[in-house]
């Protein structure tokens, strides 16, 4: 803890966080234990395991299995930053973060929260170049394409998350060193700031609104397109097959995008904390460990490379 003296003022600089986490007895504290252990188990398995199957399967080489290897990897981190952390603190009598953990932590995770964002935008519009415009797809959607697009993702998180950790972690932090959640996140943040965060809020709602309706606004543009086109086909099973894929992104879409606006993009955000929590946890750890259930149950592709893997691996 830092002394600080102007004049007659003196204030108290914190070197370190505590985060409080969970309210609740040795029971509570115990039974959430088992609940984030099983969602952090689930959650690595299941994204290691499309990485793994869509690598060693040649039939998912291709740009929609590409961007869901990416999707699978940053979920694998993102939960990664806050699980382990959290399932020592549920046990720690302490519960302490230094100052850097504490910003190194916020910024790996405003990088990966916000590629994902970006990523799940570059998704929808690969099913748009792939249902309606198949002629040009594999030109518009090449190698070099798919991996700039992604590199563009990671870029989009590089430059929110630099703004957001810069701005956020300048502040003087002299009124409590108490954060009211389980991991370091921008409005727990906010409320123990001792200096004006007017600009931060207006950093916070402009900025990951912005990306947000903008993310949303090429999503709905690419499935407007996409239903149109559904619509004209004679198939049945063409449209079946659609629909399987794309009802999977849109699900994931719907989870991710409606607890971040729940989270980020409403003026309510940052004062109702315990809100905050539940909606995080279902975040960071409820979407990661779904994403991958989502992608496979309702694909018969991954299916079938997560069969074809299994019986490799028993014939060897």
């Amino acid at each position: 803890m830092l002394s600080h003296s102007n004049g007659n003022l003196s204030k108290l600089y914190f070197q370190d966080f505590v985060l409080e986490g969970f309210a609740g007895g040795l029971e509570t504290q115990a039974l959430l234990f088992a609940v984030f252990l099983a969602l952090y188990v689930v959650t690595v398995l299941g994204n290691l395991l499309m990485i793994i199957v869509i690598t060693l399967d040649a039939r998912l080489h291709s740009p929609m299995y590409f961007f869901l290897k990416n999707l699978s990897f940053v979920d694998l981190w993102y939960s990664s930053f806050i699980a382990p952390n959290a399932l020592a603190n549920f046990f720690s009598s302490s519960k302490v973060i230094t100052f850097a953990g504490c910003a190194m932590q916020f910024f790996f995770l405003s990088i990966l929260a916000t590629t994902e964002c970006f990523l799940l935008g570059v998704m929808a519009y690969d099913r748009f170049m792939a249902i309606c415009n198949p002629l040009r797809y594999p030109i518009t959607m090449c190698q070099s394409a798919c991996t700039r697009l992604v590199l563009g993702a990671y870029c989009g998180g590089c430059f929110n998350s630099v703004v957001q950790t810069s701005f956020t972690f300048h502040l003087p932090f002299c009124n409590s060193n108490r954060i009211n959640h389980f991991f370091c996140d921008v409005p727990p943040l906010l409320q123990i700031a001792c200096g004006n965060t007017a600009i931060n809020k207006l950093l916070l709602f402009g900025i990951c609104g912005l990306i947000i309706v903008g993310v949303m606004f090429v999503i709905l543009i690419s499935y407007g397109y996409i239903i149109a086109t559904i619509l004209r086909m004679r198939s049945g099973a063409g449209r079946r097959k659609i629909f399987s894929t794309c009802g999977s992104h849109m699900t994931a879409v719907a989870l991710f995008f409606g607890t971040l606006f729940v989270m980020y993009a409403q003026p309510g955000a940052i004062e109702s904390m315990e809100q905050g929590k539940v909606v995080s946890v279902f975040y960071t750890l409820v979407i990661p460990m779904l994403n991958p259930l989502i992608y496979s149950l309702r694909n018969k592709d991954v299916k079938e490379a997560v069969r074809r893997l299994g019986q490799k691996h028993m014939t060897m």
